[in-house]
C-alpha cells in the first residue's frame, strides 16, 4: 500500500477540524510560510512541527506523515477511563471543533452547578423553619437526621 502525502493528511484534518492555514499556524505555532509550505508539498515538516501539529490537530502523529494508523491519537493508558461511556464521551470531546469544544465545557459545567445546587438544596431542605430562625445547632441536628441512612428506612 502507498503511503499517504502529509500535505494531504494536513489537509484532511484541518478540514475535519474546521481550521483555516492561519488559525492552524497560530495554535500550532508555526510560521504561516513554513505551514504553506508543507501544505503545497515543496517541504516536509521536521518532527517538532509533526508534533505540534499532531497535538493541534488531535491526530496520531504516525497517521499524519502518511502511515496506515488510526487517524485518531492512542491514548497512553487505556485504563485512565471508569466505564466504556467516559471513554466514549472523551474521544468524542476530542473530535469537536474548538466552537463545539467550548459549548461542551459550557453545557457540562452547567450541569455541574445545576447538580450542585440540587444536592444543597436537598440537604438544606429541613432548615428551612417559618416560625423561627434557624441556630447553627438547630441545622445540625436536621442534618444528622437527613443524613442518617436509617432514618430512611
Amino acid at each position: 500500500m502507498e503511503k499517504a502525502e502529509i500535505k494531504d493528511r494536513i489537509r484532511e484534518a484541518m478540514e475535519l477540524r474546521e481550521l483555516t492555514q492561519s488559525e492552524l499556524s497560530e495554535k500550532a505555532k508555526i510560521d504561516k510560510g513554513q505551514l504553506s509550505s508543507y501544505l503545497s508539498g515543496k517541504y516536509k515538516p521536521r518532527q517538532r512541527n509533526i508534533e505540534a501539529l499532531a497535538k493541534t490537530l488531535n491526530v496520531d502523529e504516525a497517521w499524519l506523515m502518511g502511515f496506515d494508523s488510526p487517524m485518531e491519537p492512542q491514548l497512553a493508558n487505556e485504563n485512565q477511563f471508569n466505564s466504556d461511556d467516559e471513554r466514549t464521551l472523551i474521544l468524542s470531546y476530542r473530535k469537536l471543533n474548538d466552537k463545539n469544544k467550548k459549548k461542551c465545557y459550557i453545557y457540562t459545567n452547567t450541569l455541574l452547578t445545576n447538580q450542585q445546587m440540587e444536592e444543597e438544596l436537598i440537604v438544606n431542605a429541613a432548615h428551612k423553619y417559618t416560625d423561627v430562625d434557624a441556630t447553627d445547632e438547630m441545622k445540625q441536628h436536621a442534618d444528622d437526621i437527613m443524613n442518617n441512612p436509617s432514618e430512611w428506612k
